[in-house]
């Protein structure tokens, strides 16, 4: 067998510090309060950083320092104005990309493959494309002269740091919004590294605030009275809890929730590109995607072709450090994470699933799991119904193009698909049946900063990127 040679990315080009404060009114700030966190390598399990954890005290000086900015500077701005800030702050990501793809990496588990070939190159994208957008709002369809909201608050999950930062961030400042933004708990090294970005752009103070914690940090931001609109990218449960909180208060809302994608793969497809949408869409970033494709329905006459095709894909990828640039497979992002991944898939056997995966060492340390596919699985079954958010596959079979729209839609999610077929036109109907937010033919994971996103029923509401991502930052 051809071995591959150890290719690992240096750590030197990043600079880490040993502790961080929040980032309020364009300048670090001590906490208020005396409570920090720790982020981990979760490869490892190394203690990479020390961060502060934001009281109410200190969202509301974040809220107001953004407030301040907004009414004084950002809003007064023409967009042509604005929009130099933003193309400026999407060229330093480009000049610092490996710097951020490798902090990435680090942080979230992902393989350096995917951070430095995926999620940086789309950050960039995202700010250049709405920086174009800056000064043609009037052209966006929303009226002839739209005005900005206000104070945006952004949670963001830890699956896409950098890249839910980038979604988020880009339209509220095109449109004319400031921002108070908090990463997730486990991964906040990156949008820490771009409040540096934003004073190398030389941002003005307040239109960008960064502060970090867990739960309750992100629980008094949404909750404040001062914001005017709330973004949220994260499990269905908070949403739930989020849209009942903000309900009455006029502030505007967009919900991005989980998934459970149906990737469906017809009889005349193309089985080798199949085999690798499939591998890209649930494998991907360890299968931490809300619009990961974790349930398979495949054509009952080709069904075991493909199996055999995809276990023998399955036995080639390559599970390990994620700096290392050979590396398919990184690390899942935390224990508790891990944890879950576990839960269900035992209740997959349990339930009576059959259960697979490749011979794949394990490392010592650090969080893992490996790619594993369960046949044999009925729409029941908790691993065919909930969110795993890990890199397990549900396979279920279907006869006709109408069993398969009914079993893909079988679900409280909404938010993504895939088909596979070599005509056009049932590529066409099965878009119109399918109630997903996106739907993708004959390929899976694919993103584009000029198309929409969002989902359906309980995968949220509202869309991100494109013209349309303009909408939820607009007072139309």
């Amino acid at each position: 067998m051809f071995e591959y040679a150890p290719a690992p990315e240096s750590r030197d080009i990043v600079d880490i510090r040993p502790s961080y404060g929040l980032f309020v009114n364009g300048e670090w700030v001590d906490p208020l309060g005396d409570e920090r966190d720790k982020t981990v390598n979760p490869a490892t399990e190394e203690v990479l950083a020390e961060f502060a954890v934001a009281s109410d005290a200190d969202v509301d000086r974040a809220v107001s320092a953004a407030r301040k900015a907004y009414e004084s500077v950002w809003a007064q701005l023409p967009g042509r104005e604005r929009a130099k800030y933003l193309f400026r702050i999407a060229r330093i990501i480009q000049e610092r990309a490996r710097e951020l793809a490798v902090l990435e990496s680090l942080d979230n588990g992902k393989p350096i493959r995917e951070s430095r070939d995926v999620d940086l190159p789309l950050v960039a994208a995202h700010f250049f494309y709405y920086a174009g957008w800056a000064d043609k709002l009037g052209y966006a369809g929303f009226g002839p002269a739209p005005k900005p909201l206000g104070v945006a608050a952004q949670v963001i999950p830890w699956n896409f740091p950098l890249l839910m930062l980038a979604w988020k961030i880009a339209p509220a400042l095109a449109c004319g919004n400031t921002v108070v933004l908090k990463p997730a708990e486990t991964t906040p090294l990156t949008a820490l590294a771009f409040a540096e970005i934003c004073r190398q752009a030389d941002l003005p103070p307040g239109v960008v605030n960064i502060v970090t914690g867990a739960g309750a940090t992100g629980q008094a931001l949404v909750n404040h009275p001062d914001v005017n609109k709330v973004a949220f990218t994260g499990s269905t449960e908070v949403g739930r809890l989020i849209a009942r909180s903000v309900a009455g208060t006029g502030k505007k809302l967009t919900l991005e929730l989980g998934g459970k994608a149906a990737n469906i793969v017809f009889d005349d497809a193309a089985l080798d590109q199949a085999v690798e949408g499939i591998v890209n869409g649930i494998f991907f970033n360890q299968g931490h995607v809300c619009c990961a494709g974790s349930r398979l329905l495949v054509q009952e006459s080709i069904a075991d072709e493909l199996l055999a095709a995809l276990k023998r894909r399955l036995s080639t990828l390559r599970l390990g450090d994620p700096l290392d640039k050979n590396t398919d497979i990184g690390a899942i992002n935390s224990a508790a994470q891990l944890a879950k991944i576990r839960e269900l898939s035992e209740a997959g056997e349990q339930e009576g699933a059959e259960r697979w995966s490749p011979s794949c060492p394990i490392p010592d340390r650090g969080y893992w799991f490996p790619p594993t596919v369960f046949t044999g699985v009925a729409q029941s079954h908790r691993i065919a119904r909930e969110e795993i958010f890990g890199p397990v596959l549900s396979v279920l079979t279907f006869r006709t193009p109408a069993e398969a729209v009914e079993k893909a839609n079988n679900t409280p999610y909404g938010l993504s698909a895939g088909v596979w077929t070599e005509k056009g036109s049932r590529i066409l109907w099965m878009a119109d049946k399918l109630r997903a937010g996106v739907v993708w033919a004959n390929t899976f994971n694919r993103f584009d900063p000029t198309s929409p996103f969002g989902g359906y029923k309980e995968s949220g509401y509202g869309r991100e990127g494109g013209r349309h991502g303009l909408e939820a930052y607009l007072d139309v």
